[in-house]
């Protein structure tokens, strides 16, 4: 786009700077309209318009104010060549030019969310265990840094590609955590619209980069979770945990899809990073033929490798979880314990909790947790399935 309004009015600058500018008002104005259909062809047009305006401004030429009105960009997109020719979706070109590196990790994710993914500002604080508040002054911080820096709505090259693939993956992954496990009350308990365009541009960024292990290894993690969607909610709209679900009705070439991704990356000798590990504790889960048959050394030894590399108090949380089926509830409470400080408004710490209280048989304190967890918790097959866990006390 910019090349192209560069040519038509003979000025990188007014290009550049309209191109920045059409993508300052984007962020402003379709978290509140939405995205539209065409994203591209939206930027394109809004930045011909501030092109034309700028012109008017800054020239009194009327030659080139003719020029200006009669403009008309339908050129394709010429920016630095491959692997781009062959991509031309541009809801996923949107999202490798939000995740820009002048915008702090968390700041272009959280960005990028809000305006590409569609995800409210309470959905996104979810998703970092934060505020609102605090959620939303670093979506103001990001808007006001395009603006004042005048970051450009430019298609990275081939080249640039690698050091914005995480942020890429890293909206991918939380936009499909919405979809799986809806944050909200106000929509369905699982979004499948959220998890299958996930899936799609993932797809394609395996395709840009079928080199890359972390794409896979997002890939092979969706798709494995993906496969056990219609067995996650049951008729009554109450969420069925994964040692409850019908392992029959799970989707087999989805399961054996994403288990051949995970070999691919076993056998290719490199270090794993955190998808690939993720993905490979889901394909020890859905190897299982029952809930008993669980290899659970093996999964505590990937969330082993897993806190190596991210020792985030959530990694540790669900190690936790696979530590109580080898070492018992109390083991597993003590770990979980340790986690109160940063996971104290986290709905699944307190569900956790519950549930290694009751196994314990301390009622009373288990039923503390689950209430806690419950006020928590946003999604409605969650809420109801922990209720009923509730309910079922002593």
């Amino acid at each position: 786009m910019v090349a192209s309004l560069a040519r038509r009015f003979g000025d990188l600058d007014i290009a550049e700077e309209s191109a920045a500018e059409a993508f300052a008002t984007a962020v402003e104005r379709w978290p509140a309209d939405g995205v539209p259909p065409n994203p591209g062809a939206w930027l394109t047009t809004t930045a011909n318009r501030k092109a034309i305006d700028r012109i008017r401004r800054e020239s009194k030429r009327d030659g080139k104010q003719q020029e200006a009105r009669m403009l008309h960009d339908d050129e394709p997109n010429e920016q630095l060549g491959q692997p781009w020719d062959s991509l031309d979706d541009e809801r996923l070109r949107l999202i490798f030019t939000c995740c820009h590196p002048a915008l702090a990790p968390e700041a272009r994710v959280a960005l990028t969310l809000r305006m590409v993914g569609g995800l409210t500002v309470p959905e996104i604080a979810r998703a970092f265990l934060v505020q609102e508040t605090t959620m939303g002054q670093r979506i103001t911080r990001a808007k006001a840094k395009i603006k004042a820096t005048r970051i450009p709505y430019r298609v990275p090259s081939a080249a640039d590609l690698p050091a914005r693939v995480s942020g890429v993956l890293a909206v991918l992954y939380l936009v499909f955590n919405e979809g799986y496990l809806a944050s909200s009350p106000d929509t369905d308990p699982v979004r499948h619209d959220l998890t299958a365009e996930a899936i799609r541009l993932t797809r394609m960024v395996r395709t840009l980069m079928p080199e890359d292990g972390e794409v896979a290894g997002l890939l092979a993690l969706m798709l494995l979770t993906e496969a056990r969607r219609t067995a996650r909610v049951s008729a009554s709209g109450e969420l069925v945990t994964l040692d409850e679900q019908d392992r029959g009705a799970w989707d087999a070439a989805l399961v054996a899809e994403g288990h051949r991704l995970v070999r691919e990356r076993l056998a290719s000798g490199i270090r794993p990073g955190r998808y690939q590990l993720l993905a490979a504790v889901n394909a020890v889960h859905t190897s299982a033929r029952d809930v008993r048959d669980t290899d659970w050394s093996q999964v505590v030894a990937l969330y082993d490798q897993l806190l190596r590399i991210d020792p985030s108090p959530v990694v540790a949380l669900n190690r936790a979880v696979a530590v109580a089926e080898l070492d018992g509830p109390e083991v597993a409470l003590a770990a979980v314990d340790r986690l109160r400080e940063p996971l104290a408004g986290y709905h699944a710490f307190h569900a956790t909790r519950a549930d290694l209280l009751r196994r314990m048989g301390r009622s009373g304190e288990s039923r503390a947790a689950y209430d806690e967890a419950i006020a928590l918790a946003g999604n409605t097959a969650e809420i109801a399935y922990l209720s009923r866990r509730r309910d079922q006390l002593a």
